[in-house]
């Protein structure tokens, strides 16, 4: 294909330099009747030659003479002015029409492969117009989606799917007053659910720099009130009792959501690391499931260490592929710690630094925890 192409540019190419060149070598005819006064001009210096020899008589001589020279007149009556200077002057445009046809030669062939080479792509493959200009979907950054779906919901405000698919991307951007705005319309449209009051509550509190707000309270018992079982708001409650200095309270809240928790809960590392900390019990005495405990207790000293060993290479795997959650990090760092792996602790930290390099308050988190623990270094 790439033959065929160039090949089809060079045609064009010769086509060109032929239409240009072609004029430029013409030469301009002489001017009409120029051969005729050369012809009579040598005429009459024949007659002249034959009455000096004394070939003709005088008076033949004379009717000759007359005869040429009429011709030789009518023949300068069809001559241009200043023909005899023809030569001299034709010099200049013939040298500008030599310099033209070089030019022609070089320009029309070089010129515009210079030019596409320099602007152009030889090295890409072709593509239609419409995908140079429009990215694939996959390729658009995410403040261009947000702007499409922001741009949509201005035209159909009653969307309320819109607004649910919006509201978590606002709180993963630090928009939380978006947030709060989308979750209160999804609520409006699309109906009170347990999980929608919970979601409200969680963008009032992240609003509030993370205080739960008389507003978001009222959320998450609206979100009990729907279900009683439901494990966010049970959580926020329990910060509330935190934040208002109930801290035995907050401890009886979190415990028992921990009784009720899935063993496989992704948010229960949470809610360990926040009875952890009203509670003063180490992270560690606060992890393990009902379960887990009740499987310990047949087990022997390496067992049991195995088995944390493993809960602990798990976590580390999470955190390989979603290094968002903080806690899980900080879970991680002291789990390290209590293990003896100094070293690897060190090494989480740093992973989970670069994890959250984005995010100043979790980050500040971190480092406190390896200041406290003084695995700095």
């Amino acid at each position: 294909m790439a033959l065929t192409l160039w090949f089809i540019f060079g045609l064009m190419t010769a086509a060109a330099l032929f239409a240009v060149l072609w004029p430029l070598g013409r030469y301009p005819r002489a001017a009409p009747g120029g051969s005729d006064l050369m012809v009579y001009k040598d005429q009459l210096q024949e007659i002249d030659r034959d009455r000096a020899a004394g070939l003709i008589g005088e008076a033949e001589a004379e009717a000759a003479r007359l005869e040429v020279s009429r011709r030789l007149l009518a023949a300068a009556d069809t001559q241009p002015p200043n023909a005899g200077e023809a030569p001299a002057a034709a010099a200049a445009p013939q040298r500008r029409r030599r310099a033209a046809a070089i030019a022609a030669l070089v320009i029309l062939p070089l010129g515009p492969a210079g030019l596409y080479m320099a602007v152009g792509s030889p090295d890409v493959p072709a593509q239609p117009a419409f995908a140079r200009v429009k990215k694939p979907q996959g390729q658009e950054s995410i403040a261009t989606l947000v702007s499409q779906v922001e741009d949509h919901l201005a035209r159909n405000p009653a969307d309320g799917a819109g607004w649910e698919l919006i509201a978590p991307v606002y709180m993963r951007l630090g928009r939380f007053g978006d947030a709060v705005e989308a979750r209160r319309k999804a609520l409006t449209l699309n109906g009170a659910s347990a999980v929608r009051e919970a979601d409200l509550g969680e963008a009032l509190a992240a609003a509030a720099d993370g205080v739960v707000t008389a507003e978001a309270k009222l959320a998450f018992e609206r979100a009990l009130a729907h279900d009683a079982r439901e494990a966010k708001a049970r959580y926020f409650l329990g910060v509330a009792e935190e934040q208002d200095g109930k801290n035995d309270q907050a401890a009886s809240t979190w415990r028992a959501l921990l009784a009720d928790a899935p063993a496989d809960a992704p948010w229960a590392a949470f809610v360990r690391e926040a009875l952890a900390r009203v509670s003063g019990t180490p992270a560690r005495e606060a992890g393990p499931s009902a379960g887990d405990v009740a499987a310990a207790a047949s087990m022997s000293d390496e067992e049991r260490r195995e088995m944390v060993r493993g809960m602990v290479a798990r976590l580390a795997d999470r955190l390989h592929d979603n290094g968002a959650d903080v806690e899980g990090w900080l879970r991680l760092v002291r789990a390290y710690v209590v293990l003896g792996d100094r070293d690897k602790a060190k090494d989480a930290a740093a992973e989970a630094k670069r994890a959250l390099v984005d995010r100043p308050d979790e980050l500040q988190r971190v480092n406190e925890l390896v200041k406290t623990l003084d695995i700095e270094g």
